[in-house]
């Protein structure tokens, strides 16, 4: 569980005004000294996370968050940042005085909460401190970071608020037992040494979590791959680079997906960036194209991002568009000047702010869509790579 990706786990925030105890309430939920804990207002001046298991639930990372009441320009830096943790927030926890009366403050928070259809309880926090502490309410609970009270109760709270939740499958739901699938996975220069990349990692998991069987192999061993099969595998999924080679080489009798596409549909709206993706052909000289990336790394000098989706899209539209680049948590919150948002996979990001990002676009009437899907249609090839889809496939017909 400690391994599990920050993307697959589910985020527990907490938000409240300077002293409420986020931080001391941080410490006891974990059972660690994570965060720094002081009487002096404004202790936490950025978000703070923390990755554990929480029972039944699974792996799950808790984010302490800057007060919402923080005063001055710095002040509302940090308190920039803390609204901003909503965006990829599963859970709200709203902390509280137990000696303190409802603040303007945590009223906006609860209808920005509302808004955005966040599940949240109320954690009176301080509760050794009174005389009678209130029994325990739906969404609401009295705790003592300090003695400890209650802190299980709320960790029960979470757990029972979300375990029933459900979440969209991978790839497993394409599968039947027994199937044999092949992923093709190219090692270039941008491949992370001597490890496959998360969605390969994530899919191979799902195909033997679904009793079926993975084949692995480099592109340039795929029609070799194929011929050693009996049969025709279930499907082939490859990494979306090498989509041109892939789809002269498999026949058209087998499904051929990527592992961009794949995520596209695990953790957004799959329907919504296959439509994006025939915008290219709208775009002009000038037009600002966002290319948008939910990790930070080190670019190599044929990145993908920066490098080959630019190339691909002057070769086909034939025109020099203005290319802007992000990545990270970094994602604009003014989109009216793109006229297309071109995302990678968010294999780095959590399902909650990957749907977030395509909910701004979808606001502001800017199309928007993904990687693997861009670079298929470039390739004229995008019909075929979402035959597996069955409700979205009649979207380009």
């Amino acid at each position: 569980m400690n391994h599990t990706p920050s993307g697959e786990r589910t985020h527990i925030a907490l938000f409240g005004k300077r002293n409420a105890g986020k931080s001391s309430l941080v410490n006891a939920i974990t059972g660690q000294n994570l965060s720094i804990v002081s009487p002096i207002k404004g202790t936490t001046t950025d978000p703070v996370y923390k990755a554990m298991e929480l029972l039944p639930l699974g792996p799950v990372q808790f984010i302490d968050t800057p007060g919402i009441d923080d005063e001055g320009e710095l002040g509302q830096l940090r308190i920039k940042k803390t609204l901003q943790v909503l965006d990829k927030t599963d859970i709200a926890l709203l902390v509280l005085d137990a000696g303190q009366s409802f603040s303007a403050e945590e009223q906006a928070l609860i209808s920005q909460i509302n808004e955005k259809n966040i599940p949240y309880i109320l954690v009176y926090n301080k509760s050794d401190l009174l005389t009678e502490v209130p029994e325990l309410q739906e969404n609401a609970i009295w705790v003592s970071a300090k003695s400890g009270a209650n802190i299980n109760k709320l960790k029960e709270m979470i757990a029972n608020m979300l375990q029933n939740s459900v979440t969209q499958p991978l790839v497993s739901d394409l599968l039947t037992e027994n199937d044999t699938v092949v992923l093709v996975v190219p090692i270039d220069s941008a491949a992370p040494k001597g490890r496959l990349i998360l969605p390969q990692q994530q899919v191979i998991r799902d195909i033997l979590d679904s009793n079926a069987t993975a084949f692995v192999c480099k592109e340039n061993a795929l029609t070799q791959t194929l011929e050693q099969l009996k049969k025709p595998p279930r499907m082939v999924i490859t990494d979306s680079q090498v989509f041109a080679q892939v789809n002269k080489n498999v026949p058209s009798n087998i499904p051929l997906t990527s592992f961009s596409i794949l995520m596209a549909r695990y953790k957004g709206d799959l329907a919504t960036v296959v439509s994006g993706a025939a915008t290219i052909n709208k775009i002009q000289t000038g037009d600002k194209i966002l290319i948008a990336e939910g990790c930070t790394h080190h670019r190599q000098c044929n990145d993908i991002g920066t490098v080959k989706i630019p190339n691909l899209i002057r070769k086909h539209i034939g025109v020099e568009p203005d290319f802007h680049f992000c990545s990270g948590t970094e994602f604009p919150e003014d989109l009216t000047d793109y006229k297309l948002v071109i995302h990678c996979g968010g294999c780095m990001l959590n399902a909650k702010e990957m749907k977030h990002r395509l909910h701004c676009c979808q606001n502001e009437q800017i199309p928007v869509t993904n990687y693997g899907i861009l670079i298929a249609y470039l390739n004229g090839i995008l019909k075929r790579t979402i035959e597996p889809f069955a409700d979205i496939k009649n979207l380009l017909e």
